[in-house]
């Protein structure tokens, strides 16, 4: 079940409201629960009980951490979480990297067994990540252990963040779960936060995602240059308005439930360095590894040589955490690398040029790098990236089909738009209308904005979420 279906605007979420609003306050966790469970299972369903056991589990290594038992909770839970995520997510990658090795060294093929056929529970990576940054936590000393299963549990499965995020740490929340405000103002600017959401994923993000997949699905021999940086600039929107949408759509579910979640994205695409860059996007997975990962190393307090070096640990392991894929890790290390240039004295260099050629430089990096996220092979993200850079006129009559189908008025709509919402415009004009005393345009723009939406949900093709496989 995904946000954007009917079955879930229309049945399930008021289903949710309804029963969630006339419980008892003391109930409230209980009902969450059971409704968290249900909509985890519509998609997955008998591997719920992975979600249940990892909550199971961790919830007890933060009590053996809490008795004294410090170290054996958090190897425990560390152990379980990074198995259940090898198996379930890398070993048919680990089998099929070992099986070419063993035919490069001269084995006869199928000395390292078939894997294939693994399942990947969806939300697999965000869950673990949730649970590992609550025994670490408690490890450190930074919050204290639950003592209260269900309130952990509720933590834990939580369905407006499940399965694609943002990461919520216990720290963000605990106190809600057992105090929560619910007030019609929260109520309404969570239902505000979640519409918009659901604009960017449907109007804007599927938008671009006909154009990005149609181009990519093509013969890359066939591509022209112009072709070549349509479909991954297409990309490049589809991408963050489909991950941001989800997360605005979850930050206003939490909103109407009592819950405030931390932001996960600040207008990325206006960076002016990639270390800005990763400052707004994707925020809780970025501070998460700076937080468990980054500082554990020793982050940049051992000198520059150990800094690079943590960087590059840190960047190979959020490739790897996208991915099962090679394509992934060159992504996280691309970024890696300019990271580490950008420290190295060149993000110096680059603050005194005029902002517009550091925003350009920016997006030029963050675009070639959609690239090998896109892509479905290695061969094929470096035989795109140089048909963008190395011009060629490709096959005119794919040029042709390509023009028809997207140079039109929808793509030139779906274009302004995403520029416009890339930057701070909303802010800005959300305060414009409040300073005018236009305040009542908004709840009207804000209904014909959801009407419109779900006139595009029921005629065209529902997309899913690009990070629900991550």
């Amino acid at each position: 079940m995904v946000f954007s279906s009917p079955i879930f605007l229309f049945l399930f979420l008021p289903l949710v409201f309804a029963v969630y609003f006339l419980a008892p306050k003391k109930l409230r966790n209980v009902v969450l629960l059971v409704f968290s469970l249900i909509f985890y299972s519509w998609g997955e369903g008998r591997l719920v009980i992975l979600l249940l056991l990892s909550a199971l589990t961790d919830f007890y290594c933060g009590r053996i951490i809490h008795y004294g038992y410090r170290k054996i909770g958090l190897t425990i839970s560390l152990i379980f979480n990074l198995a259940i995520l090898g198996y379930f997510k890398y070993l048919d990658f680990t089998f099929d990297n070992l099986s070419r090795i063993a035919q490069f060294l001269g084995f006869a093929e199928g000395v390292i067994p078939d894997v294939a056929g693994v399942a990947l529970p969806i939300g697999i990576s965000f869950f673990t990540f949730q649970t590992m940054s609550y025994t670490i936590d408690v490890y450190r000393g930074n919050v204290k252990a639950d003592n209260n299963l269900l309130n952990f549990a509720t933590y834990v499965c939580l369905f407006p963040q499940l399965v694609a995020g943002p990461i919520v740490r216990y720290s963000d929340i605990s106190h809600q779960l057992n105090l929560r405000i619910i007030s019609s103002d929260k109520f309404a600017d969570g239902c505000e936060r979640f519409i918009i959401g659901l604009a960017k994923k449907v109007l804007i993000a599927n938008s671009f995602a006909a154009i990005a997949d149609d181009i990519f699905k093509q013969n890359l021999q066939d591509l022209s240059t112009p072709y070549a940086w349509l479909g991954i600039l297409a990309y490049t929107f589809q991408i963050y308005f489909d991950f941001s949408g989800y997360s605005d759509m979850a930050i206003g579910l939490g909103k109407m439930l009592g819950f405030d979640f931390p932001e996960n994205f600040n207008y990325p695409y206006i960076s002016k360095s990639i270390r800005e860059f990763w400052r707004r996007w994707h925020i809780s997975l970025s501070t998460w590894f700076r937080d468990y990962v980054y500082i554990s190393l020793g982050g940049n307090r051992k000198g520059n040589v150990h800094t690079y070096i943590n960087l590059l640990i840190v960047f190979f392991v959020t490739g790897l955490w996208h991915g099962a894929s090679w394509n992934f890790v060159i992504w996280g290390l691309f970024h890696g690398f300019f990271m580490i240039i950008e420290r190295m004295g060149f993000g110096k260099s680059l603050s005194k040029i005029p902002v517009i050629l550091q925003r350009l430089y920016t997006l030029v990096i963050v675009i070639v790098g959609w690239v090998f996220f896109r892509a479905e092979t290695l061969s094929e993200a470096l035989t795109y990236v140089k048909t963008m850079f190395i011009y060629t006129s490709g096959n005119s009559a794919l040029s042709s089909y390509l023009s028809f189908f997207h140079i039109n008025l929808h793509t030139l709509f779906a274009v302004f738009f995403a520029v416009l919402f890339s930057t701070p415009f909303y802010p800005k004009a959300e305060k414009f209308f409040t300073r005018k005393k236009l305040s009542w345009f908004r709840p009207i723009a804000l209904l014909l904005l959801f009407i419109t939406t779900i006139i595009y949900l029921g005629a065209g093709t529902y997309n899913p979420f690009i990070y629900f496989k991550f």
